[in-house]
């Protein structure tokens, strides 16, 4: 079901208020953590790392909370990690995960970060007051994409003993279907020619998924047919069986300006998947 929303600027104030402080309770923000072993490899060291807001050190033995892990945008080239204001103060613990780039590295490690960056999730995020089993995946943009890929393929998180389909949910927010832009760069291939092969989410459509929620900007105002391209994603896990995704389009809001509209989309996603989960 195709749902536009015109959402004014209210809501996304609204989304900013009450943020919880670095030091102040409940909440407190854990920065620079290592979510892979850096071996020597100082881009491992630079990149590889998570920010996390969670309860402190008081109330980390209560009641497990349920966990928001986000990747930012910037192409597969920009970009660092970064807390949504519309994530905090909503009782997710919220883990904003950085990865290595291109050109330093090849585009499709930036996916085994991301894979990497969940499954340092899985078997860490208790410490902080997480629960393992209520995690939801979301990003913008190149972050949409990673969390589409990881959910989808599992090959990436089978790299480290784990299984997407334990995740509570997807929430891509104007992420690519087809192969990304900067997979095609890598080879030669124009940004305007769509190529759907192993490291597209299109490929990997399958019924049995965690629960999805696809979120773009404008049909006119996206870029470069990232709605027509949700569209289709959406269309395709249809078909094939899936019964819980959903495709948003938030009308007037460009590729950028949705991110803003579309935090708390994701929360109230968020809430229902991780609520279904326990």
């Amino acid at each position: 079901m195709f749902l536009a929303f015109g959402l004014v600027a209210v809501l996304f104030a609204s989304m900013s208020a009450g943020a919880p402080s670095e030091t102040g309770a409940p909440f407190v923000v854990t920065r620079d953590v290592p979510y892979r072993d850096a071996g020597g490899d100082a881009l491992i060291a630079e990149r590889c790392l998570v920010d996390i807001v969670h309860p402190d050190a008081t109330r980390v033995e209560q009641d497990r909370l349920p966990v928001l892990v986000w990747f930012h945008a910037g192409g597969l080239t920009a970009g660092e990690k970064w807390v949504p204001p519309g994530f905090r103060d909503t009782g997710f613990v919220v883990v904003a995960a950085g990865y290595r780039l291109s050109p330093d590295v090849e585009a499709r490690v930036c996916i085994e970060d991301a894979a990497a960056a969940v499954a340092w999730c899985i078997d860490h995020i208790d410490e902080y007051g997480g629960d393992p089993s209520r995690i939801v995946v979301t990003g913008h943009s190149a972050g949409g994409y990673l969390a589409s890929m990881i959910g989808l393929d599992k090959r990436w998180l089978a790299a480290h003993g784990k299984n997407p389909d334990t995740l509570a949910g997807l929430a891509p927010i104007s992420g690519h279907g087809i192969t990304h832009f900067r997979v095609r760069a890598e080879r030669g291939i124009p940004g305007t020619r769509a190529i759907v092969d192993e490291l597209a989410p299109l490929y990997h459509v399958r019924a049995d998924a965690p629960p999805m929620l696809m979120i773009s900007g404008d049909r006119e105002r996206e870029m470069l047919g990232r709605y027509e391209e949700s569209a289709f994603f959406w269309r395709m896990m249809r078909v094939i069986g899936h019964e819980d995704v959903e495709l948003m389009e938030l009308d007037g809001y460009d590729h950028g300006g949705v991110v803003g509209p579309a935090q708390r989309l994701v929360v109230e996603f968020a809430e229902r998947v991780t609520r279904e989960a326990q």
